[in-house]
This record gives structure tokens, sequence and C-alpha cells, in this order.
């Protein structure tokens, strides 16, 4: 069977757009079993609570949920499990310090296929106050009532 061609998303972590400004972005590979990359396909994985770190030198992915596949008995994994992303020593080296000095978060964003691999978004993160929060939920109900208003006008004319 020939491999696809191009991206296609499995998973958004919205969330992290509510609770983060998104400094840079960043695309690593996993390292997954294979009842969870067919899990995946399935579309059964949340990214809601998980976040980043560097443990002996590898970047890890903490708290995401892949959960496990209905026809796969043994060879299923813990669905909680630690996995290891895969990207450039300088590239996590660079990540690592810039963590620990500037206070920022490594958050994944997305998981999609990109050319029939599963790859992970990952964004450097600063962390949003509540005011914050306030001012972009304000930010986004006047672009819905703009848009709502123009909508409205452009049906009259």
């Amino acid at each position: 069977m020939p491999r696809e061609k191009g991206t296609k998303t499995i998973a958004q972590n919205k969330k992290a757009f509510h609770d983060y400004f998104v400094e840079e972005r960043y695309e690593a590979g996993i390292s997954l079993a294979g009842t969870e990359v067919k899990s995946i396909r399935a579309g059964r994985v949340n990214l809601k609570d998980c976040f980043c770190t560097v443990e002996d030198g590898q970047l890890v992915v903490v708290g995401m949920h892949i959960s496990p596949y209905e026809q796969g008995n043994i060879f299923n994994r813990d669905p909680l499990r630690k996995r290891v992303l895969l990207m450039h020593k300088r590239e996590i080296m660079r990540l690592y310090g810039l963590v620990k000095q500037d206070g920022m978060s490594l958050i994944p964003l997305s998981l999609y296929f990109k050319n029939g691999k599963v790859k992970v978004e990952l964004g450097l993160c600063k962390g949003k106050r509540r005011h914050d929060k306030r001012d972009a939920m304000a930010e986004r109900d006047a672009k819905r009532e703009i848009d709502r208003a123009m909508k409205q006008r452009s049906y009259r004319d």
C-alpha cells in the first residue's frame, strides 16, 4: 500500500492557546509502539493536559493520552506513559536552556501525520495571566460581533 503524501491533522490542543502565549513553534517526531499508531489513526488521542520536559538529554512528552487499541491484546501500552520526542540534540539543549531560564514551557500544540509519519508540533509558550485571558475573550467576542454585523450588511445589499 503506498504511503500517504501531505499532512493530516489528528488532534489539536485548543486549551494551550487559551492558557499560553505561543512564542515559537517546532516540529518533532515521536517514538510510538505499533498499537499506539493504530489507535492514533482511529483518532483516539488527547493532548489536553500534556507538556514536555528534558530527561537525560531526551525530550519527553508527559500526559499525552493515547487510548489502548481495541484489538491490541498484550501489545497495548500504558495510555499515559512518557513518550520520547525525536529532535536534534542541539535543538533539545537550546529548548532546555530557554525553558529553564525564561520560565517558559514546551507544550504540544497538535499531532498530525506528515508523509505517513506521526509528528508533534511543539510550542515554546509563556503562561497567560487571568486578565490576559479576559482580554483574549473580549477580542474574540468583538471580532465575532463585527463578523456578524458585516454578514448581515452584505445580505441587505
